[in-house]
């Protein structure tokens, strides 16, 4: 046996002999006695069935509360509970490049087991305030509507705001393909168990070369989808210590506010807006402040997908997400009818660092875009039934004619990648 395999056995024993026990089971939660935990202290549940993790949610005088990692069934009164003395960590490192792992670290893509250099803890602070990097270099996406009107830089934290079957997954494999990152970590929040091996084979092309993929699917408990994201952002920022520039994409806030959402509800905090407790606009800073760019290593340019219930730009996480981030990409249902793919909204989109990135040419020949497509927009139903007399209004005259143009701007192939330099010449090109 090699000393590896015996440090991993040794490492999974309970060799402490004081344990707590568990007083008292509840869908969603455990009660237990016995131990003197902090809150977020890792636990492990034993039984005669094998073993589970938990977290300590919540402390009272003389028990505590455990919110599970899997699920409460299989669980009795009686069961042991042995405190974890390494707390929350995933394993980082080279290796884990290529994989498909679960917030815990464990490999679920059966490509054997994962030997990782190091671990790190999931629960980290944000990067402190004075410490933060200046946001001046350009980071390419490929996709033209985004690199030409909504220009991104390295370190910069971005939304991209749909409904339901908009189009989110897509324009992630295209962001994913085309972004000029040596290091993509993609985490998959609460969706589908379908979409996982379909994002990594339709979107991705079957490539995680220079990927890892981390994964909580709808199927998992509350805690293992919000502790997903968490685990996701350890893993950028393993390597942004390294020196590198890191994409980090999340699959979807909403389906992490809504894993907070069910625990804070089974622990008794009060529903706000659409039932939302108060720890959950808590912790959306908490995981977004973490992105960005640190002075002396390299940095992690976020992009975060919202679901949008009902295209409701008003809901309360959408809301909240905007107020924190550095932009928002909003797809709109309307421009699927048109042919227009990916269906970017560029007049209600924005990207706040655009002025600090982008040259003045650049900024101008996006400003007119904006400023023509927005006046096609207001006057399309006079064009359309003939009401407009050209001549009129010389700059809606420009905007009739550069119409095509524009709109064939806006579009692009799901697996076309076009470089920031030529997205920027097509665009100054056509607003000549």
């Amino acid at each position: 046996m090699s000393i590896l395999s015996l440090k991993d056995r040794l490492n999974n024993l309970n060799l402490s002999p004081v344990f707590g026990v568990i007083i008292k089971v509840e869908q969603g939660f455990l009660l237990a006695n016995g131990l003197s935990p902090r809150i977020g202290d890792i636990v492990k549940i034993v039984n005669e069935y094998g073993s589970s993790m938990g977290m300590v949610t919540s402390l009272e005088e003389n028990s505590f509360k455990i919110t599970p990692f899997s699920f409460v069934e299989g669980t009795k009164v009686g069961d042991k509970v042995y405190l974890n003395t390494k707390g929350l960590q995933i394993p980082v490192g080279p290796q884990i490049l290529g994989r498909v792992i679960n917030p815990l670290g464990e490999p679920i893509d059966g490509k054997g087991e994962l030997r990782a250099e190091a671990s790190m803890p999931i629960i980290r602070p944000p990067i402190a305030a004075m410490k933060r990097g200046m946001i001046d270099e350009v980071f390419s996406v490929g996709v033209k509507s985004i690199d030409g009107l909504l220009t991104c830089g390295k370190g910069q934290k971005l939304g991209i705001f749909a409904g339901s079957g908009v189009g989110k997954s897509t324009l992630m494999g295209m962001i994913v393909r085309g972004a000029q990152a040596k290091i993509k970590v993609v985490a998959l929040i609460g969706e589908r168990g379908r979409e996982v091996p379909e994002f990594v084979e339709k979107n991705l092309g079957g490539d995680l070369t220079d990927t890892v993929l981390i994964v909580a699917t709808s199927d998992d408990s509350p805690l293992m989808r919000k502790y997903g994201a968490f685990a996701a952002m350890s893993v950028a920022e393993y390597f942004k210590a390294k020196g590198e520039d890191v994409l980090f994409i999340m699959d979807s806030v909403t389906r992490f506010a809504m894993a907070q959402r069910e625990i804070g509800l089974a622990l008794g905090e009060p529903p706000t807006s659409k039932g939302y407790p108060p720890s959950v606009l808590t912790l959306l800073p908490q995981l977004m402040e973490r992105a960005g760019k640190e002075e002396g290593h390299g940095s992690i340019t976020a992009y975060f997908t919202v679901l949008v219930e009902g295209d409701d730009m008003s809901d309360p996480i959408a809301d909240q997400s905007r107020s924190i981030l550095d932009g928002h990409i909003v797809l709109d249902r309307s421009l699927t009818d048109f042919g227009i793919y990916p269906p970017i909204n560029v007049l209600n989109s924005a990207s706040r660092l655009m002025g600090d990135v982008a040259n003045k040419e650049h900024i101008e020949a996006a400003r007119k875009f904006r400023r023509l497509y927005s006046m096609l927009k207001e006057n399309e139903v006079l064009i359309r039934i003939g009401a407009y007399q050209s001549g009129n209004d010389k700059e809606l005259d420009e905007a009739i004619s550069k119409k095509e143009g524009m709109e064939n701007f806006l579009k692009q192939n799901n697996d076309e990648s076009i470089s920031y330099e030529d997205s920027v010449n097509m665009l100054i090109e056509l607003m000549k």
